[in-house]
């Protein structure tokens, strides 16, 4: 393996990713996390090369994913048709959520820093898991109204006719995608509290 080849193994071993092909020009490395064999890496010809079926399936195996996982696992990501695409950290966010409310986890904490795009996940999170009917209702809180406006028409703006802002502490259900502030959906006396109007 060359120098280059087994930096490419290392950074692949880093990120957690299960299937890396590396080449030097005359050969070619495939290293197989999914494998049960001790080897991870094998030296395989050009003709050798798994199908793209054939290695999604064995992700599957190695994931774990059951057959009612599959169709929030498989769904789409949101393309807004100039190829804005999620960033590396970004897709590992988004995948980890998905992967885990499709496993039945309700309660997931995401962390993210400032700048790294946590509205634009948010939405490609929520996209998903609403493409794939997984979820059907959703409420995205934020602390300032400036930031509820800006998800509106930026990051969140294909859900369109889909989505409303909740305001004068009345939420509308027959919108599936609500935007509110924490404080538009409680107060002090109780009926200001307007997340009771639905069902958990």
């Amino acid at each position: 393996v060359g120098k280059g080849m087994q930096q490419g193994l290392d950074y692949a071993r880093l990120l957690d990713v299960p299937f890396v092909f590396a080449s030097n020009g005359d050969g070619f490395v495939f290293h197989d996390k999914t494998s049960n064999a001790l080897q991870l890496e094998s030296e395989i010809k050009l003709e050798d090369f798994p199908t793209p079926e054939h290695l999604w399936n064995r992700y599957c195996i190695w994931k774990g994913f059951t057959a009612e996982q599959m169709p929030v696992i498989s769904q789409d990501y949101y393309d807004d048709g100039l190829g804005k695409s999620p960033r590396y950290y970004q897709l590992q966010a988004i995948n980890k959520t998905v992967e885990a409310v499709s496993a039945g986890q309700n309660r997931v904490l995401l962390v993210m820093a400032t700048g790294t795009g946590k509205t634009y996940t948010a939405f490609q999170i929520i996209w998903r898991l609403w493409k794939a009917k997984s979820k059907k209702r959703i409420l995205f809180l934020a602390d300032r109204n400036i930031l509820v406006d800006q998800t509106k028409t930026n990051d969140f703006q294909p859900f369109g006719s889909a989505m409303s802002k909740v305001t004068g502490r009345t939420i509308d259900p027959a919108y599936e995608i609500q935007l509110a502030l924490y404080q538009a959906i409680t107060g002090p006396e109780e009926h200001q509290k307007a997340f009771k109007q639905v069902a958990p």
